[in-house]
């Protein structure tokens, strides 16, 4: 039997207080969900270093206070005003204004706009949720890869953050494809588990705040996806292979890059920045086919920490400090 919208319903709401954000269970009248196309009955959740910064004050995510963050969610559809989706379908949505500019994905229920929607065939709203914005991140920043002709006769493929979301599924998704991957983490306590998503080899943080970036180092990589950003990127990218291809995501480090043109113009190493909120539906919805075929992560579950709402306030503060490894979910109606 399809659900239908309550009155009212549990949400996780983040209100500015003063100089802090504090994120409190409430109940959100149903009249209270945003505009949009299709409303669902949300299952499960993923949590986000976006959405840590939209609990944290002057983060810079979000437009106004208050909000129910979440900046993706899978569940199924209970109503729907666009022949695209149907009551009953199983879907996943992130993107846009969801979790930034709307209500989100901590909550029983979400109203989002189509565009932002994609239906599931072969993953469940959990596997979908544990991929969420951090995957497909991931999954986006491998096809550019792929897509410039990168292949693992090229050379070793290097990923930074590699204990984080993005950095974890890029590990699994590149070794799966036959890449020799070295992972980069500053988690000492994550080599084991990048040791099973793949990595060819496990390294500590590739700079430190002392470390001097030269123009060109001593070329070891063919293709990085980078997720931290600032000094790293730098040092990455003078540390390309000639027509060596870089798809950066993160910022983590600074969104400062010290760098110069010098790895551009003498090596032709191509930077290919990564934005998963803001592409179309026909781009959103094609690499969500191949998350569910030939880039469907194989080790998924070495992935996922499941946990309740009632955990969430703590996973955020631990994630936006960079105490989280792999892939958390929030268990919503699932």
């Amino acid at each position: 039997m399809t659900r239908t919208l309550p009155d009212e319903f549990t949400v996780l709401m983040a209100r500015e207080a003063g100089d802090s954000v504090a994120l409190t269970s409430e109940r959100l009248a149903a009249t209270d969900l945003p505009d949009g196309e299709v409303t669902i009955a949300v299952e499960y959740s993923g949590v986000n270093y976006k959405d840590a910064l939209a609990v944290t004050p002057r983060g810079g995510v979000v437009r106004d206070y208050p909000i129910v963050p979440g900046i993706d969610l899978a569940g199924e559809v209970i109503a729907s005003s666009t022949l695209d989706f149907e009551p009953g379908d199983r879907v996943v949505a992130h993107g846009g204004p969801i979790g930034t500019g709307q209500h989100g994905g901590y909550a029983a229920y979400a109203r989002v706009p189509a565009s932002q929607v994609v239906a599931l065939d072969t993953l469940s709203t959990r596997e979908a949720a544990a991929i969420g914005t951090a995957g497909f991140t991931a999954a986006m920043s491998v096809v550019a890869l792929l897509d410039r002709g990168l292949t693992p006769d090229d050379g070793p493929v290097v990923v930074t953050g590699a204990s984080g979301g993005v950095g974890s599924v890029s590990v699994d998704l590149l070794s799966s494809l036959g890449f020799s991957v070295t992972a980069s983490s500053g988690k000492t306590d994550a080599t084991g588990l990048l040791t099973e998503l793949g990595a060819a080899e496990v390294v500590g943080r590739l700079v430190d705040a002392d470390t001097r970036i030269r123009p060109l180092g001593k070329s070891l990589w063919a293709g990085a996806v980078d997720c931290v950003g600032g000094k790293t990127l730098a040092y990455v990218l003078s540390t390309m292979n000639h027509s060596g291809t870089v798809a950066a995501s993160g910022l983590t480090g600074g969104a400062d890059l010290p760098t110069t043109v010098m790895p551009f113009i003498l090596r032709g190493v191509a930077l290919l920045g990564i934005d998963s909120v803001l592409i179309g539906p026909e781009l959103r919805r094609s690499i969500w086919a191949r998350l569910e075929t030939d880039l469907r992560p194989a080790h998924l579950d070495n992935l996922i920490t499941e946990i309740g709402l009632d955990d969430l306030p703590s996973t955020l503060e631990a994630i936006g400090a960079g105490g989280i490894t792999g892939r958390t979910v929030v268990r919503i109606n699932g």
